[in-house]
């Protein structure tokens, strides 16, 4: 088919099944009210102050289990891998660890948003209000995700702590337990008058935690935290967070071939960048292709040919000293983990099960709240729209668009008998020049 009508064109009877609704349509006029997307409402900024309310509550949640009494798994008075010196003087002690795990990335991550952001690509002449807006932003939601990345790691870790009851390596230590009345304690194991073994008072025999004489019910309960860890947990959630936030700003990824999506798409303000005012024209044809007679198209394919360039000169590795940047964070986090091994006060497993719990949490949170880095060019999400702050409802796969954004037109069953025919052309095929009407035809509806 030769001819074609652009789709904003259409009649009611013959638009497509879904379609994007005009900026002003008059039959929608009782919405101009509305506030107008990106505007600030109440309901709005209720709804990210009940963000951080959910996050402090699951967070006092996790900060009682913490000092509960928790489960103690009975445990054997001769077993080495419990039978570890107490060390008075830690070399991460819980304080320090919260500085660096929590402190640090605050002051890092305020100082990134407001020097930093929004960067080169800020268009002349934008308002330095809206500047600010975006440096506002990107800092909140940067700590937004720190928050969700901690919250989540305390919470499952002490959770954790508390039901497993694991022994700690040198749980003995701090039990001091009552070795002369041993058999009233015992709980489980190997008796002699059933197996026959012979050997020294405890051999192959489980005892309960009331054999523990120690009086310091803080020093005997903790000695039954070992797993996970939660020094672990919270270091790898913190600051391997810290580490994707500065790999995003900083663009320090592995080289790869960009998509086909303009630069314009990454900049600060795309909506004030100027515009080249060229048309292209999709005309009907197998596929939507260009028409090769079009002087349209054949300017528009020349200008495209000029800024095509080289695979491999689409990307390039960045400096060393960002990447050293990027990757300290994430160093410490293996320091502070490890220092809970030589320390004796986490077994192994239970190290490595506390970071991979951080591991979730971090990636998890910068993920929930910030674009991809290799394709986001730094940028956090945007806000939810103004209607959508609260919930979105079936059927919505955003919340960052407008509920009206799209009209339904018919249900499944109605758009479904009024799928083409065979023969007849689709919907893409009628997209064309704006303003170009030339034999208009009614377009099925798919």
């Amino acid at each position: 088919m030769s001819s074609s009508i652009p789709l904003a064109n259409l009649s009611p009877s013959s638009r497509p099944s879904y379609y994007k609704m005009p900026e002003s349509p008059a039959p929608y006029a009782r919405h101009s009210t509305r506030p107008r997307r990106g505007h600030w409402t109440p309901s709005l900024i209720g709804s990210y102050v009940f963000d951080w309310f959910v996050l402090a509550v699951a967070g006092g949640i996790a900060t009682v289990l913490g000092v509960v009494e928790p489960n103690k798994r009975p445990f054997s008075v001769l077993d080495p891998n419990i039978s570890f010196p107490f060390t008075e003087h830690e070399t991460v002690p819980m304080w320090l660890a919260a500085i660096i795990a929590v402190g640090v990335p605050i002051i890092i991550i305020a100082a990134v948003c407001l020097v930093l952001v929004p960067g080169n690509t800020v268009p002349k002449g934008t308002p330095k209000s809206l500047v600010w807006k975006r440096k506002l932003w990107e800092l909140h939601v940067g700590y937004l995700g720190l928050a969700l990345a901690h919250v989540g790691a305390f919470f499952i870790t002490n959770g954790m702590k508390n039901m497993f009851g694991k022994p700690r390596p040198d749980l003995l230590s701090r039990c001091q337990p009552d070795l002369d009345n041993i058999q009233n304690y015992i709980v489980g194991g190997t008796f002699p008058g059933i197996t026959g073994l012979t050997g020294a008072t405890g051999f192959g025999q489980l005892v309960s935690a009331n054999i523990c004489k120690n009086t310091d019910s803080h020093t005997l309960d903790d000695g039954f935290r070992s797993y996970p860890s939660g020094h672990s947990s919270s270091a790898a959630a913190g600051l391997i967070y810290l580490s994707l936030f500065l790999a995003s700003k900083f663009a320090v990824t592995v080289p790869f071939v960009a998509s086909d999506n303009g630069a314009e798409s990454h900049s600060a303000f795309p909506s004030r960048l100027q515009k080249s005012g060229v048309d292209y024209e999709v005309l009907s044809g197998e596929g939507g292709s260009l028409n090769p007679d079009s002087a349209g198209a054949a300017r528009n394919l020349a200008e495209h040919n000029k800024i095509v360039t080289a695979v491999r000169r689409q990307a390039a590795a960045p400096p060393i000293y960002l990447l050293t940047i990027v990757v300290l964070p994430w160093f410490a986090s293996i320091f502070i983990a490890g220092s809970r091994w030589f320390d004796f006060r986490h077994h192994g497993f239970d190290i490595l099960f506390g970071y991979m719990i951080g591991i979730f949490t971090s990636i998890f949170a910068f993920r929930y709240y910030h674009l991809p880095i290799r394709q986001g060019a730094g940028w956090a999400w945007g806000p939810r729209s103004h209607d959508k702050a609260w919930w979105s409802g079936v059927g919505s796969y955003s919340y960052a668009t407008e509920k009206g954004d799209f009209i339904r037109a018919g249900d499944e069953e109605e758009a479904y008998m009024s799928r083409p025919v065979a023969g007849q052309a689709s919907s893409t095929q009628y997209i064309s020049k704006a303003g170009s009407n030339e034999g208009a035809e009614p377009e099925p509806r798919f």
